[in-house]
């Protein structure tokens, strides 16, 4: 039986199809979970993420233990529950492969997120997390420790992962993310890119609050 109430639940499987909807994963790719205090409710593998309903939400303790044994967790569920013991903040995570922004975490170059205020306000400057095997114990340290210093991570080699204090606040993040992918490819192509000065930060930054400087770090 799965853990947690039902509204709960549907909430990680509309978000998951959301996020297929919008072509941001594949039907096989990508995971989502809620936290609710000790219970991580998380989407599990061998599942099609365009369909998939509430009553297939695995379940898990912020310790590891499997509350929905008869559901296959996902291979990358050490990573949330990594991000989410160096995160206590954190209550979403999406981890998705959109293809601009997965792009990036192939390339040595970095998505310039200072070429909108929203972007900028919304992401800061993303993290980049050095490669590891996927659904390995190592990917998943390296992936939480990174999430220390940021609320969007490019993943070298793999995809992204977004959180937030919700997980629609995480899913948001990932759209910003793969848009702000896309400017910085569409700016690279045209030349003379204008990203926002430090005044104009500093603006932002005035009226709608400081981010946390540890979201911040020098890329």
């Amino acid at each position: 039986m799965v853990i947690g109430r039902e509204a709960e639940r549907e909430q990680v499987a509309s978000v998951m199809r959301r996020l297929y909807r919008q072509g941001l994963t594949t039907c096989s790719g990508g995971n989502v979970s809620l936290r609710c205090g000790d219970v991580v409710l998380i989407t599990p593998s061998g599942t099609d993420k365009g369909e998939i309903t509430a009553g297939q939400i695995g379940a898990v303790t912020i310790s590891g233990e499997n509350l929905a044994p008869d559901l296959r967790l996902s291979i990358e569920t050490e990573m949330h529950l990594e991000v989410y013991r160096n995160r206590p903040d954190v209550k979403g995570i999406v981890h998705a492969h959109p293809v601009t922004a997965s792009a990036f975490a192939a390339l040595d170059a970095k998505i310039d997120t200072r070429l909108t205020a929203e972007t900028w306000h919304v992401l800061g400057v993303p993290v980049r997390a050095t490669y590891a095997l996927m659904g390995t114990k190592e990917l998943a340290r390296i992936v939480g420790q990174a999430a220390r210093q940021g609320d969007a991570v490019i993943m070298e080699n793999h995809g992204v992962l977004t959180v937030g204090e919700t997980l629609f606040r995480a899913f948001d993040r990932m759209e910003i993310l793969e848009a702000a992918a896309r400017m910085t490819w569409i700016a690279a192509t045209m030349g003379c890119s204008r990203p926002l000065t430090e005044a104009r930060i500093r603006e932002i930054e005035e009226v709608y609050g400081v981010r946390d400087s540890k979201r911040t770090p020098a890329q």
